[in-house]
């Protein structure tokens, strides 16, 4: 069953939009997907949208409520350490991404300050901005529409300490419209003789998990082909055909059982595709493919300040990953609301929190006390200490923060990484044709779009989608029906719903600033 207030909602508000292109999947085309984070649920849409029969497995209550994100990475330039095409993919991806899930971005300016105590200088990071910017502009003329992310000549800008000072005497606005107005905040209370200059801003956003999940629900809502069962825990997957005739291919049956019932159910499916997130290698082992991975289990902590004094924006503090002094992320939310990173073992990260595959099991084994937190939740004297601390981390650099307030609530979770590269950060999906099996292994949400398509790249070889050209004019164009159907304030009210459910602060479902009144 799916979220009742989701369905409910869908039922009542919008009649579903079956597109033309319905007809370009073959009929009897069957897919099960294990796993409703984001990977699975940006799959899913894409499928149910050429007509595929499309049936999601979700074990939580509603889909995306999954590792912690808050920000659209569209440069990368929180990562120093990853190479330039890397970034530049994530640009790409994270504007493709945005297109399909435009009411989920918060826009704000994010600000990269490189501290005093760093080896590196800001002047480092030119180069790569540069690169980053001729690749936005480029995107922007081959399609008009790819300009999400404001005029590719601003898409960073640099800041002199003696502009900073200038701007700390000016007035705050409670409403930034110019670059310069969300600065003033930012030079009254970032601490200016901690920092090297230039200051750099960028226009990468916020990324709001709640609306996130909100959109997903609501676009497969929209259609008829699409099947999403929360609450639902897959116990087995097995061939059942997996004869030695190599012109059939095998078909699955999925075992499974909802939360809410003591009997197990069973299904058939034409290709199973494992978007387990951090437990991929579970369905591996079931499936029997033998693969190296690492798991991550990291946390971001809830805070309120009530001091900023109105919007500001994104304030990175760069550091070196695993250190005392790894990067600082203070991410900001309506009402005086933040997340916040520490890139420490004492605050995001844990020191027994990376894992690595070993033995038979294609599955890393995280501590069991981290799996607890991800099924149970976290133990609370934990969290707080752990939340204090983000703060202590933070007001080192903005000093008022120090008056900030734990909210006894995190983001927290396990983080897939194929492969034995813990610096990797641009991944997708690997594909099997010979079983009917695919594994999305997205290491930033932004890339479950490029891993729908590789999948229907897939499709389309092996049979089960028409190969004609118009086929993907609607993901071309981002002509998703729910977009059709619904607006903002849709999304919110699902939003602050599935925040209440979560335990958040509603607060923290809504955004200062969509990006569509922006733009």
């Amino acid at each position: 069953m799916t979220h009742p207030f989701i369905e409910n909602y869908a039922q009542n508000t919008h009649v579903k939009a079956e597109p033309d292109v319905l007809k370009s999947a073959l009929p009897k085309t069957r897919v099960g997907i294990l796993g409703g984070g984001t990977a699975g649920a940006t799959i899913a849409i894409r499928l149910a949208a050429l007509g595929i029969h499309t049936t999601v497995f979700e074990k939580k209550k509603s889909l995306i409520d999954g590792p912690p994100m808050c920000h659209l990475h569209a440069g990368g330039n929180l990562y120093r350490e990853i190479p330039d095409e890397d970034c530049i993919d994530l640009l790409k991806q994270c504007i493709d991404i945005l297109r399909l899930y435009p009411y989920t971005i918060d826009v704000r300016p994010t600000v990269f300050a490189v501290p005093k105590r760093d080896d590196d200088s800001p002047d480092d990071l030119l180069p790569r901005l540069n690169k980053i910017t001729n690749a936005y502009k480029e995107l922007v003329e081959q399609d008009p529409n790819n300009q999400v992310l404001g005029e590719p000549a601003n898409y960073y800008q640099l800041y002199s300490y003696e502009q900073m000072i200038a701007l700390s005497h000016k007035d705050q606005i409670a409403e930034p419209k110019t670059l310069d107005e969300w600065m003033i905040p930012v030079a009254k209370h970032l601490n200016l003789n901690k920092i090297k200059y230039p200051l750099i801003v960028a226009q990468e956003y916020g990324w709001n998990i709640f609306r996130l999940s909100a959109s997903a629900q609501l676009a497969l809502a929209q259609y008829e082909h699409a099947n999403v069962l929360t609450s639902t825990e897959v116990k087995q997957v097995s061939q059942v055909n997996s004869s030695n005739d190599k012109t059939q291919s095998p078909t699955w049956q999925i075992e499974y059982q909802n939360a809410q019932s003591n009997a197990t159910q069973t299904t058939e499916v034409d290709y199973l595709i494992n978007a387990c997130g951090f437990q991929t290698g579970i369905v591996d082992d079931m499936v029997g493919i033998d693969t190296k991975r690492m798991v991550e289990f990291k946390a971001s902590y809830i805070t309120h300040w009530q001091g900023a004094g109105g919007q500001i924006p994104e304030i990175i503090i760069y550091g070196n990953r695993g250190t005392p002094e790894g990067m600082a992320q203070l991410t900001p939310y309506p009402d005086g609301y933040f997340q916040i990173h520490g890139m420490t073992n004492a605050i995001t990260l844990f020191n027994d929190g990376l894992v690595e595959t070993s033995g038979n099991s294609a599955q890393p084994q995280l501590p069991s006390k981290y799996l607890e937190y991800i099924s149970e939740g976290w133990d609370e004297t934990a969290l707080k200490a752990r939340s204090q601390k983000a703060i202590d981390f933070v007001a080192e650099f903005v000093p008022a923060f120090n008056n900030a307030n734990t909210q006894n609530n995190a983001l927290f979770g396990g983080q897939q990484i194929p492969g034995e590269d813990d610096t990797l950060r641009v991944a997708d999906v690997s594909l099997y044709s010979h079983i009917s099996y695919a594994r999305a292994e997205n290491v930033k949400a932004s890339s479950t779009l490029i891993a729908a398509d590789e999948i229907v790249a897939e499709f389309t070889k092996l049979g089960f989608v028409s190969g004609e050209p118009n086929i993907n004019n609607h993901r071309n164009n981002h002509q998703w029906a729910y977009l059709e159907q619904n607006c903002n304030e849709d999304i919110s009210k699902i939003a602050q719903v599935l925040a209440k459910e979560r335990g958040f602060p509603v607060a923290m479902a809504n955004i200062n600033n969509g990006i569509n009144k922006t733009t």
